[in-house]
């Protein structure tokens, strides 16, 4: 909000002088009002492992992130090079590989990742899509300079929460709404459909019948599944409502079974079809992916997206989006290093105290070590791994990351946080504007993941 020190930013302006008007109790009455709110609704976030309650709220801070429309026409012109890139590469790794032969992106990287399904070989997606649901984790340094921390190209979570988040601020504080134009959000759930309706198989002589796929109500992100089929006004199916039929997918309803065009799935490639991935799998439907791959049923995302965001290939994306879109990347990647290479390796090792290292299959803050905020057995433990098993991390800057004014025990504080907008591809591209950002909420801490403690913020988008 203030800049370099030298003033309040002008997005701020407004926000900063509403902020100087309110007593401190009066913020956190309303913080409090925000908290049953979210608690009627019953948006709640699962912690696997956790010895607390299995469900629990994501912490809400009621002061919120501004990006000015300018910033934003930047954020939107590399976030579509990224996405259209991106799929690109998926289209080309699962057809001809012309990126491998050129030798830009190194083939036992691909072929021999856990993400790449051998399966989608020759596949032919509606419109060539196989993301069509991405959210692009971005951050900011204090620098003013912004940089995509990774990419989600499998099944992005966090959209409901950019919703509610903003349903229940323009509850709270109309007057603050008033005083800026605000870009909308609530448009996503009618983008998000016009989305998948738009990539249904051809040929259909009806509109499409689309359902949400969820694992169960056990699931961490089961709100949001449910929220988004009411949103929509679709169905949300179990594995076990669903059957294949006389070569088409068909739902389980007390009138006999309905047609499914389009499955918006939120469970992992291994569980889809157990007769193809993991046979254990009871989330899935026997028989899906022949249907997939035979044009009879639309899959988004798509199974075999994973192979676009996975830390091994985080480091080469520059070169992907140079190899496809012939341009340099209007966003630039945060500077890593990959421990595949020896001599990348020999650096974090010697450094391991400067950086942040990540598991490449690594998700949700777990598995992960900051290196300046470790302790000298954690370091060591840390060490131990990298030696063990090298090609399995990345390692990356401790970057000085960008704050927010974010309201805390003692008052108005400072504290880290990152931006994911949501991206949906079909037909065309849909951005909303804005996204979910996440804060840290513990002083000095760069994790801003829900699993590790982290809260949630309204991003406001401001117009011209």
């Amino acid at each position: 909000m203030n800049g370099t020190g030298n003033g309040v930013r002008a997005p701020y302006h407004a926000v900063s002088e509403w902020l100087g008007t309110q007593p401190l109790d009066g913020l956190k009455q309303k913080l409090l009002e925000a908290e049953t709110m979210f608690r009627r609704t019953g948006i709640t976030f699962a912690v696997y492992g956790s010895e607390e309650a299995a469900e629990r709220l994501i912490p809400f801070d009621i002061i919120p992130r501004i990006i000015s429309a300018e910033e934003w026409r930047r954020l939107t012109a590399g976030i579509e090079q990224r996405v259209r890139a991106l799929n690109a590469f998926m289209y080309d790794i699962y057809h001809r590989q012309e990126i491998l032969k050129a030798g830009k992106v190194p083939e036992e990287l691909v072929i021999a990742n856990s993400a790449f399904v051998p399966e989608m070989m020759g596949v032919e997606p509606p419109l060539g899509i196989y993301s069509h649901i991405i959210g692009i984790d971005i951050v900011r340094t204090s620098e003013n300079d912004f940089f995509v921390l990774e990419d989600n190209t499998r099944t992005p979570s966090g959209v409901s929460y950019m919703l509610e988040n903003r349903e229940t601020m323009m509850h709270m504080f109309p007057d603050l709404f008033a005083k800026n134009r605000v870009a909308p959000v609530e448009d996503y759930p009618e983008n998000l459909l016009k989305t998948l309706e738009s990539v249904a198989p051809r040929g259909l002589d009806r509109e499409p019948t689309i359902a949400l796929l969820t694992p169960g109500q056990y699931n961490s992100a089961y709100f949001e599944h449910s929220f988004l089929a009411d949103q929509m006004g679709v169905e949300l199916v179990e594995g076990h409502d669903l059957t294949v039929i006389d070569g088409s997918l068909q739902m389980k309803t007390t009138q006999g079974p309905r047609q499914i065009d389009v499955l918006y799935r939120r469970i992992d490639d291994d569980f889809l079809d157990p007769l193809v991935f993991r046979a254990d799998s009871v989330l899935g439907v026997p028989g899906l992916f022949d249907l997939y791959r035979s044009g009879r049923v639309t899959i988004v995302n798509a199974p075999g997206g994973g192979i676009a965001d996975d830390k091994a290939i985080y480091s080469y994306i520059p070169e992907i989006i140079k190899f496809y879109t012939g341009r340099a990347p209007i966003l630039q990647n945060v500077p890593t290093y990959n421990c595949r290479r020896p001599d990348d390796l020999k650096y974090v090792l010697e450094h391991l105290s400067e950086l942040v290292v990540k598991e490449v299959h690594g998700s949700g803050g777990y598995g992960m070590l900051v290196g300046p905020t470790a302790s000298g057995a954690e370091i060591e433990a840390f060490r131990r791994k990298l030696e063990a098993n090298a090609s399995n991390y990345i390692a990356q800057p401790t970057l000085a990351l960008s704050t927010c004014p974010t309201l805390v025990e003692a008052g108005v504080a400072p504290r880290h946080l990152d931006l994911r907008p949501f991206v949906l591809f079909g037909d065309e591209v849909r951005l909303t504007a804005g996204g979910l950002t996440r804060v840290a909420l513990r002083a000095g801490s760069l994790v801003v993941n829900s699993s590790q403690g982290g809260g949630t913020k309204d991003t406001w988008v401001l117009q011209d």
